[in-house]
């Protein structure tokens, strides 16, 4: 049994005990978070599609909050003596699929 769910405005795919590393959510650690978005959840090798699926939600359990890789933003224009170098780390939340309802 696998579903399809949206959140942060990406589409994942996901079955029980998955382990995902989704966009920051409001959710605190250790906490159950549900997702109500789901767009197709396969069960019985039968695919119900939806936006979202009515009466389908997805239960998932918050593991912890952090930031990913610091990547490096180098802008550089020839010739012009301009340069601007900037750092980013994206804010994550670490989940663990517990339940796919449907």
């Amino acid at each position: 049994m696998y579903a399809v769910i949206e959140t942060c405005g990406k589409q994942y795919k996901v079955q029980e005990g998955d382990v995902l590393f989704l966009e920051k959510l409001t959710a605190t650690e250790g906490e159950a978070f549900v997702f109500d978005k789901v767009l197709a959840v396969s069960k019985d090798g039968a695919l119900t599609t939806g936006n979202p699926v009515s009466g389908a939600t997805v239960t998932a359990k918050v593991l912890g909050h952090g930031k990913g890789k610091k990547i490096i933003v180098f802008k550089y224009k020839a010739k012009k003596g301009e340069r601007k170098k900037q750092g980013h780390r994206q804010p994550y939340t670490k989940v663990q699929i517990e339940k796919i309802n449907a």
